[in-house]
């Protein structure tokens, strides 16, 4: 029973923990016991904690036997990045510069789903200081797509989305600065929210652009994405019962995020949109301006602030770094505090606007990423082609982490390619609604 456990959305694991027909510890030993087997376990887990794991199991199993569950997922274990603190078990960001930091406390968002129940399987790899929409990590470890073992996962929560393809874990808690959820769900097709900035609480989260990180879910299924939402936030989720896009307003962007589209991405699209508008929603193409506009400040409000917040941790040991990570970082040396304020006076203009635009639409709909998995090898062996592959992979992701949206990808069917839905600020409820019909149109709810 266990071998099918590991293919379970966490919500149906929670409904049978519910049920008496999953227990909590057989779960989570089947979890630790797959991941521990797995022959790409050390490029997917930079760390168990199996003894944390099995203690809260056996809390859980307690709570179920007297009928005093938290909720649907108290029970079920979750896999976390390794950004996040766990207390008295090392958190290293996937950089040499944190090797053996042991924070003496566990993050906030952490701190939240314990206290709701969950299991906490271990700590996943990541892009080096989560700086890079690849995953291409040659310090730790470089996780495997689900498609290609010699591919990316995506990143920089690679490790988080290898973890539930690989049937290593139900959920993943992953972050999300200029894509770094979406990516490596889209590229392994799962499901992967982004979360409005300030929605979950950051303490205790290994920061790279306060401005701009955001926490979020890697999952099966949208349902799974709405009740971890709640888990890390201690709240109710969203109800996605009676969900439809019959009527729905869709925009369907058409500046940038159209453009060098590879085969791939490009056929998942088009299959999204068809089932869409067959679902009844109503689409419009349009272009917005401000898109490009908004990206050619990417470069002094993403790199000016990590350089910021890194450099003297940087510059105290540089050769510990993954050169191309290296240099992206001191891009942020460019820019003057000059520059940083006026972009993001010129960002606040452009937000304005894009809400203005977006009023008229439930959502905004766009390829999640242009591209798919690249080799690993390549990559390591040509830098301009790294810099050429992180930048593309990032483009389509980084709009909704410019203009401050909640956003969502989901898998289209076409390996490799998720269609990415963005939503107003705060309106992850609404959004995940509309995903969980999208969902159910793409056939898979």
């Amino acid at each position: 029973m266990g071998g099918d456990w590991l293919g379970m959305t966490a919500s149906d694991l929670g409904r049978g923990i519910g049920a008496g027909r999953v227990d909590p510890v057989a779960l989570t030993e089947a979890f630790l016991d797959a991941a521990r087997q797995h022959p790409h376990a050390d490029r997917i887990y930079a760390r168990l904690t199996p003894e944390r794991a099995l203690a809260e199991a056996r809390a859980a199993r307690d709570r179920a036997r007297l009928g005093l569950r938290r909720g649907l997922l108290d029970g079920v274990p979750l896999s976390w990045k390794d950004l996040f603190d766990t207390a008295g078990v090392a958190t290293e960001a996937g950089s040499a510069l944190l090797a053996g930091r042991t924070p003496d406390r566990d993050a906030e968002v952490l701190v939240n789903a314990s206290l709701a129940g969950s299991v906490c399987l271990g700590k996943t790899h990541l892009s080096e200081l989560a700086f890079s929409g690849l995953g291409l990590n040659p310090v730790t470890a470089t996780s495997p797509c689900i498609h290609d073992a010699e591919a990316v996962a995506g990143g920089s929560s690679s490790g988080a989305a290898a973890s539930v393809a690989f049937g290593l874990a139900p959920c993943a808690i992953g972050s999300d600065t200029g894509g770094s959820v979406r990516i490596p769900a889209a590229w392994n097709d799962l499901v992967g929210l982004k979360t409005t900035l300030g929605r979950l609480p950051m303490a205790g989260t290994v920061a790279l652009c306060e401005r701009f990180d955001t926490i979020g879910p890697l999952a099966r299924s949208t349902e799974d994405a709405a009740e971890v939402l709640a888990l890390l936030e201690g709240k109710r989720a969203a109800d996605l019962s009676g969900a439809t896009l019959s009527g729905a307003r869709l925009l369907v962007l058409e500046t940038l995020a159209l453009d060098d589209l590879r085969p791939g991405p490009a056929r998942g699209f088009d299959r999204a949109l068809d089932r869409f508008a067959a679902a009844g929603a109503h689409l419009t193409r349009g272009a917005v301006p401000e898109v490009a506009e908004a990206m050619a400040l990417a470069p002094v409000l993403f790199a000016a602030e990590a350089y910021g917040l890194w450099r003297d941790v940087i510059e105290a040991q540089p050769e510990r770094m993954y050169p191309p990570i290296l240099e992206r970082f001191r891009g942020g040396a460019a820019f003057s505090g000059a520059d940083y304020v006026a972009g993001w006076k010129t960002m606040a203009r452009l937000r304005q606007r894009w809400s203005e635009i977006a009023a008229d639409y439930d959502a905004v709909v766009l390829p999640t990423a242009p591209t798919t998995p690249p080799k690993i090898e390549r990559l390591l062996r040509d830098p301009d082609y790294y810099v050429a592959e992180n930048l593309l992979a990032l483009r389509n992701t980084r709009i909704a982490n410019l203009f401050g949206l909640s956003a969502l990808t989901l898998p289209t069917g076409e390996p490799s390619a998720g269609v990415m839905l963005m939503g107003a600020p705060l309106g992850e409820e609404r959004l995940l609604r509309l995903g969980a019909a999208a969902e159910r149109a793409l056939g898979r709810g």
